[in-house]
């Protein structure tokens, strides 16, 4: 039996909230890749955030995650059905699916089982579209302070899977037709207390809080307050999406 390793149902409300959405551009490309747009499934859906911007190009999303946690704080919309199930093992009928999305998640599945159940359900010719993002991009000074945040703070607190999206998606396997892909952006507006949220997101920063019974964000707030002294001010997040794009036939 696939164990689910449970790095998000603890602060999924949070998660909701803070994590950024997708960009309209890459569901407008994802679904010029089908011929038909019947059914797409998001697999790993937490609060459904690609599952909603796909939900304008297809007639009906199954959204999946095997935390109760997450999918009980997602976002509701007519189009999405939201299932508990993990992405290994689903109750998607055989050939039905015109194309898989997995926004953030990959690297947490089994991947062989994963790809076995995506070539089971998609139809000839389907798509299997993931992507993963990675540290926030804001201006130089703050970036330098995230990222000795990540690299450093956190360093301990990262799983092996963690480190497959800092390698930008390179060591995963993809056994399938290789669809060249434009670059894609996700962007949030953020203040100050907006952004210490997000971080608060990181599996990592919650795994230090389990082990030392303290945020390490509160530092990492009080170096920020002498950079960003308005905290109400908001600014521009990026991050920079890294994909995966096949074609099933």
């Amino acid at each position: 039996m696939i164990s689910f390793k449970d790095n998000f149902s603890k602060q999924s409300q949070i998660y909701l909230k803070y994590r950024p959405t997708y960009p309209k551009t890459l569901f407008e490309f994802l679904s010029s890749l089908t011929e038909n747009h019947e059914l797409a499934w998001d697999c790993g859906t937490g609060n459904g955030q690609a599952a909603v911007g796909l939900s304008e190009f297809y007639d009906k999303i199954i959204a999946t995650d095997p935390s109760n946690e997450q999918i009980k704080h997602a976002m509701l919309n007519d189009r999405i059905t939201y299932l508990v199930e993990k992405a290994e093992q689903t109750s998607l009928q055989a050939h039905t699916v015109d194309l898989i999305s997995v926004a953030n998640a990959l690297h947490w599945f089994d991947f062989d089982s994963f790809y076995n159940e995506a070539r089971r359900v998609l139809k000839q010719n389907g798509v299997l579209a993931a992507w993963a993002y990675g540290v926030t991009r804001i201006s130089p000074e703050i970036d330098a302070l995230i990222n000795e945040f990540h690299d450093h703070t956190l360093n301990d607190y990262w799983l092996a899977e963690n480190r497959l999206v800092e390698n930008e998606y390179s060591g995963i396997p993809f056994p399938f037709q290789a669809i060249s892909t434009p670059q894609f952006y996700a962007t949030k507006t953020m203040n100050r207390d907006d952004l210490i949220g997000y971080l608060n997101t990181w599996s990592a920063t919650q795994r230090y809080i389990t082990t030392n019974n303290l945020n390490p964000t509160l530092e990492l707030e009080n170096r920020l307050m002498k950079i960003w002294k308005d905290g109400a001010a908001e600014k521009s997040v990026r991050w920079k999406l890294i994909l995966k794009v096949g074609r099933v036939n």
